[in-house]
């Protein structure tokens, strides 16, 4: 389940994209990611925040100590390693009393960064959202591209959640 965070109102008035048709893609992409990392717990939680350049700014530089725009960020809730499959029994305290939910984190995205970042590669704002979102979900998830190796088998994975949905580059 992804909890919108939309501060902001960043869809009321934007014609480049449906938040309805966006909606349903991040959450077929939370799902197919979850099996994809063969992820069985359920029910898993997550937010997803749009926010400004400023605001990334801001919290590049208060969490990471870099002091420049970014297009997303990832905040792991879980201490889980790449390829781990959750289990609740490692995380007791961590599950909603009331939902059942286990939160993994949280995603920030900059949407005007998205928006600049689709036109660059030419596709479509949707498509960088949604690339922006399963990158982050794999990062919430254990995985990160620091080393070359690891890199590869988090593009990997990003490329066959999204090609599985037909989110391609357009």
């Amino acid at each position: 389940m992804i909890n919108l965070i939309n501060e902001e109102n960043y869809f009321d008035d934007k014609k480049e994209i449906d938040l309805n048709a966006l909606i349903e893609n991040l959450n077929s992409i939370f799902d197919s990611a979850m099996q994809v990392t063969n992820q069985t717990y359920s029910p898993l939680s997550m937010s997803l925040q749009f926010v400004s350049k400023s605001q990334i700014q801001s919290l590049n530089l208060k969490v990471r100590q870099i002091d420049k725009t970014t297009d997303v960020l990832s905040f792991p809730s879980l201490d889980i390693n790449c390829g781990e499959v959750i289990d609740k029994n490692n995380f007791p305290y961590d599950i909603d009393e009331i939902t059942k939910e286990l939160n993994i984190g949280d995603c920030i995205i900059c949407y005007d960064i998205a928006k600049e970042q689709a036109q660059e590669y030419n596709h479509s704002i949707m498509r960088e959202i949604c690339y922006l979102f399963v990158h982050s979900v794999l990062h919430l998830l254990g995985f990160d591209h620091i080393k070359d190796i690891d890199k590869k088998v988090m593009r990997e994975k990003e490329e066959q959640i999204l090609n599985a949905l037909n989110i391609t580059r357009k």
